[in-house]
């Protein structure tokens, strides 16, 4: 029996939702990671770029690393962003995309959504939209985009492997994903793995690294490029635990269709 056997999933969903209900709607409570511009800042982010996105989605960023140099993202692009949260990475991705572009956020909790609306209606970023959905199932025809992203949001699932084979799907013949998540440099125990809390807190679902490089591959999808993002770590005492005993760290992924 693996670990995803034992782990209830309708918990997971339900605790991973709550906790970023929070992180849109409070964003001053205090998390198991930090947030806000200060860390984009460090992680890499244009300053410029952030002036020009909303304060209230920068201010509910809880990213794990950069990946927009990986992107290199061309206006008239067609961009999706997975687990776009309240939108932050989305309105970056608006601005390299232009108005001939197009760019789309996923996620599965409404109060992201409903921020992520709002943002973009009162900023006018005509060239974004907002979806529900689950990123195991994108609702999306196959090779709709040009370009995949995600920002700490793929170690949350229970189901990796099902979502790199749907973000090939999307992709178009020459599309390219870049992403930033959490990995482990070791195999985790069950107690931690089967954790909903750990889970939501982003570690309990990180994947040892190979591991999670070889099914980005097995997907049809080739890794061009793989770094550590050695500016971010986690704030509580027992992420930071997880962290120095199983080497749980951030890294930025590009890779392209095979």
């Amino acid at each position: 029996m693996s670990y995803t056997d034992q782990l209830d999933t309708n918990k997971l969903e339900a605790k991973v939702k709550a906790v970023y209900q929070d992180v849109a709607q409070s964003p001053d409570e205090d998390f198991h990671f930090e947030m806000g511009r200060p860390l984009a800042e460090r992680l890499g982010y244009d300053p410029a770029n952030l002036d020009q996105v909303p304060q209230a989605a920068v201010d509910s960023f809880a990213g794990v690393g950069y990946h927009f140099d990986l992107a290199a993202i061309e206006p008239g692009e067609r961009v999706l962003d997975l687990g776009s949260g309240s939108g932050m990475d989305v309105f970056v991705a608006s601005i390299h995309a232009g108005e001939t572009g197009e760019v789309v956020g996923l996620d599965m909790t409404d109060e992201q959504l409903k921020k992520a609306r709002q943002l973009r209606d009162d900023g006018g970023f005509e060239n974004v939209r907002f979806e529900h959905g689950y990123i195991e199932s994108l609702p999306f025809d196959d090779g709709t985009f040009d370009i995949v992203i995600s920002n700490g949001v793929i170690n949350l699932s229970p189901e990796k492997e099902r979502v790199f084979e749907e973000i090939r799907r999307v992709l178009g013949s020459d599309g390219r994903l870049a992403l930033s998540d959490i990995i482990s440099e070791e195999q985790m125990p069950e107690s931690i793995k089967t954790s909903a809390d750990l889970w939501a807190a982003c570690i309990g679902g990180a994947m040892q690294v190979d591991n999670y490089t070889d099914a980005l591959e097995e997907s049809g999808l080739e890794v061009a490029t793989k770094r550590r993002n050695d500016e971010y770590a986690f704030i509580s005492d027992q992420a930071a635990g997880a962290c120095e005993k199983y080497g749980v760290n951030s890294i930025s992924v590009l890779a392209r269709m095979d």
